[in-house]
């Protein structure tokens, strides 16, 4: 086995490389910071803000053969927007880096992504406010988000509880499936679940995570963050998906939250009374960290992490 080469690193999963990250930046980040789905600013003489930067890059997050440059600009938006819906935040607007291909760039490639962007602005509420463009080696797109949580709390991932049960807000394993099978609308056209996400925070959701990495990854990550563990039944599968694509094919979108028993009826009540289709039960949290299963059997942390180094 050979010896790291001088000044490079070992190859760092996504999860390590963050935890690192807090560590080089200590006390520079905040209670919300690199932890949650959005960062949590609070605003002199004002609420909190929720802030989120995401990115789609050409080869990594989005295969050019399958989408076309506006299903990028959507997809771009509409992911980072999933992380204001995590927190249970409605948008206020949005900053988009282009960088496009070329030594002058692609001026047709870079609109048509914008094309995209401007359909999910419009189908989400969230205007585009600003931006930057460049020319670049690949395709990326990179998403700022600011919202708010209208004078509530945003729901972050670390207060599930004890007893609290498990929701779901759709079947998972539908952007997966349409990967698997040539680009289907799901993996083209995610929509970001951002009324679900506040009819989650009014009814009194203790945390809240989006399916971007896969539901069994993204499930672990909030028990991390709540030093808990939990017991599922079951998970929905989406149409076409299969079980390990509902576990571990990420991009869905799709929420889970921790909701105390109490609360269960009010949420049902919130998400019909908005037109809302009902969250699934899916399991419920226990105390011990250690409890992790699925239908009886350990449940691994199955879903997509970046390798970098």
């Amino acid at each position: 086995m050979g010896s790291p080469k001088p000044g490079r690193t070992r190859h760092l999963g996504e999860d390590e490389l963050i935890e690192r990250i807090r560590g080089t930046l200590g006390g520079g980040i905040g209670a919300f910071g690199l932890r949650d789905d959005a960062a949590v600013l609070e605003v002199p003489g004002g609420g909190p803000l929720v802030v989120s930067v995401d990115s789609v890059v050409a080869g990594v997050h989005v295969d050019l053969a399958l989408c076309s440059p506006a299903d990028v600009g959507w997809k771009a938006l509409m992911g980072a927007l999933s992380d204001l819906a995590a927190m249970g935040a409605r948008p206020l607007g949005a900053l988009v880096a282009l960088c496009v291909p070329g030594a002058g760039g692609d001026g047709e490639l870079a609109l048509g992504v914008m094309e995209g962007v401007a359909e999910a602005s419009g189908a989400s509420g969230c205007p585009v406010v600003g931006g930057d463009v460049s020319a670049a080696g690949v395709l990326v797109v990179a998403v700022t988000v600011m919202g708010t949580a209208d004078g509530g709390e945003p729901v972050g991932r670390a207060g599930a509880r004890d007893g609290d049960a498990v929701l779901v807000t759709g079947p998972c394993g539908g952007s997966a499936a349409g990967l698997r099978k040539g680009g289907g609308e799901a993996y083209r056209r995610p929509v970001a679940r951002l009324r679900e996400g506040a009819a989650a925070r009014v009814a009194g959701a203790h945390a809240m995570i989006d399916v971007s990495d896969g539901l069994a990854l993204d499930l672990h990550r909030l028990a991390d963050e709540s030093g808990v563990g939990f017991v599922l039944e079951s998970v929905p599968v989406a149409e076409d998906a299969t079980r390990d694509e509902a576990l571990g094919g990420g991009e869905d979108y799709e929420l889970v939250m921790a909701v105390g028993e109490p609360d269960l009826g009010a949420l049902m009540d919130g998400f019909e009374a908005a037109g809302l289709r009902r969250p699934w039960r899916i399991g419920t949290v226990v105390a011990d960290a250690g409890v992790r299963v699925l239908a009886g059997e350990e449940l691994g942390r199955l879903g997509w992490q970046h390798s970098i180094g």
